[in-house]
């Protein structure tokens, strides 16, 4: 009976060994991607319509990071 419970055991814990995470993570780091690549884009408007070129270049410098960042993550 011990026998029977511990194979059984050991093709459950086999067979959940055998599903594949990493789709989950790629996902993960796509949707993170694709949140900084928009985070980006709203700062580039921001520095579209900032009112001085100090707040303009700053805005462009922050989405300028974030769009390196999407980058390496995408990698």
């Amino acid at each position: 009976m011990k026998k029977v419970l511990i194979v059984a055991a050991a093709t459950g814990l086999m067979s959940l060994a055998a599903c594949n995470p990493t789709p989950a993570a790629n996902n993960t780091a796509e949707n993170v991607a694709e949140a900084l690549e928009a985070s980006a884009d709203n700062l580039e408007m921001a520095a579209d319509n900032a009112t001085n070129e100090v707040a303009e270049g700053a805005l462009e410098n922050a989405a300028d990071t974030l769009d390196n960042a999407a980058a390496n993550i995408a990698e």
